[in-house]
């Protein structure tokens, strides 16, 4: 399992280098290739994780919770790669600066799916941050990569306030050092394990400080309210196959750094605080994205502002502690990449059919697209928690 996991986090790497020299047809090709390879090595995976967990050099460990955001990350990329083929077909005719599009198109999009595919994968909460500053980065440059007013207003409006959560997370993770290193002494370097073993001998207030802090910073990047605000403008404004990684893939993994946080959290505190917490957040959130719902017009902010109420409605499955909750989670962060993946490569069709991401705009959709109207569909109908859809 050591080489499988290894070529699962190098293989969307060395595809985003390769890319950089390549004509677009090949660079879609690898691209597609490693999208679906990545996926096969992560169901490659879960037999092994089952029985022990996979750790190489110390650095990476895939456990059974890696492994549900990765299968989330793995299958999002797979889907995306095939569908940014004829994604980039069917723009209009390139010119020059058009295939210059395409090279970085393709770069960002290895470099963003292997970013995400490496957070997971991450042995410490340092490493584990590194990781999601990592996909900032990525993900802001081709937030951006339209060219237009809108998109660049929105990656800078992402940038400021991610890059202002990621330093709240930073010294939340601080603190958590702070607390391992009173028990494990100052060589402590903040892997899960062992922290996680001496969590009973943690000083209280670090550690409910740190948890704290650790919501709100990576809070920013799920889209927890009140640090939301980036989300929709983001997610409307980005290329369709990002905006797919963004809602699908983005705000599960770093919901998955707030995991981590929690599971410390309750073991040095008993699960009373760190829930409430989570309730508290998973609430507003919910309620703010429900009424926001209610007057979108923009069907992509539309979806972008669903991405908001399922990561309220994750937290406060959270935040209900039973073991029968917490599967719930995790089997939504596996529905919803499917569903929202899927709705936003659904609006991309529609956005390129019909001209407008305007919803009043859309008449007779399923005559004109026989396939992908009634896809797209299927995908609202599955985000809005209707059976037998794994939301419901």
């Amino acid at each position: 399992m050591t080489v499988v996991a290894l070529a699962l986090l190098s293989l969307p790497l060395a595809a985003g280098i390769v890319t950089t020299w390549l004509p677009s047809r090949a660079a879609g090709a690898v691209t597609a290739v490693a999208g679906i390879a990545s996926f096969g090595l992560v169901l490659a995976v879960v037999p092994a994780v089952s029985h022990r967990d996979v750790e190489v050099l110390g650095l990476v460990r895939i456990d059974a919770l890696s492994t549900v955001f990765l299968l989330a990350t793995s299958f999002l990329y797979a889907c995306v790669a095939v569908y940014s083929i004829g994604y980039l077909r069917t723009a209009r005719e390139r010119t020059a600066g058009d295939r210059r599009y395409d090279r970085r198109f393709w770069v960002g999009l290895n470099l963003f799916a292997w970013s995400m595919l490496a957070a997971p994968a991450m042995s410490n909460l340092a490493l584990l941050w590194i990781a999601i500053e990592v996909t900032t980065i990525i993900s802001a440059l081709l937030v951006a990569m339209e060219g237009t007013d809108g998109a660049a207003e929105a990656a800078w409006k992402y940038v400021l306030l991610a890059s202002a959560g990621l330093a709240i997370a930073l010294l939340g993770t601080i603190f958590f050092y702070y607390a391992g290193s009173h028990v494990l002494g100052q060589a402590y370097n903040l892997a899960f394990g062992p922290l996680l073993s001496v969590a009973g001998k943690l000083p209280h207030t670090v550690v409910r400080l740190a948890f704290v802090l650790g919501v709100l910073g990576y809070g920013t990047k799920v889209g927890l309210f009140p640090v939301h605000t980036w989300l929709p403008d983001a997610h409307s404004e980005a290329p369709t196959p990002v905006s797919a990684l963004l809602s699908g893939s983005l705000l599960a993994v770093s919901f998955y750094a707030i995991l981590r946080f929690y599971q410390v959290a309750a073991a040095a505190l008993g699960p009373g605080f760190p829930r409430e917490v989570l309730l508290a957040f998973g609430v507003a959130s919910l309620l703010l994205a429900a009424l926001y719902l209610l007057e979108q017009q923009d069907y992509k902010r539309l979806l972008a502002y669903s991405s908001v109420e399922h990561m309220g409605i994750l937290a406060i499955g959270v935040s209900f502690g039973a073991p029968v909750a917490l599967a719930g989670v995790l089997l939504h962060v596996l529905a919803h990449a499917a569903a929202k993946g899927n709705a936003f490569m659904g609006a991309g069709v529609l956005a390129r059919k019909f001209g407008t991401k305007q919803i009043g705009s859309v008449t007779g959709g399923a005559d004109l697209l026989p396939w992908s109207g009634p896809l797209f569909l299927a995908a609202v109908l599955a985000l809005s928690a209707m059976p037998p859809f794994g939301i419901f």
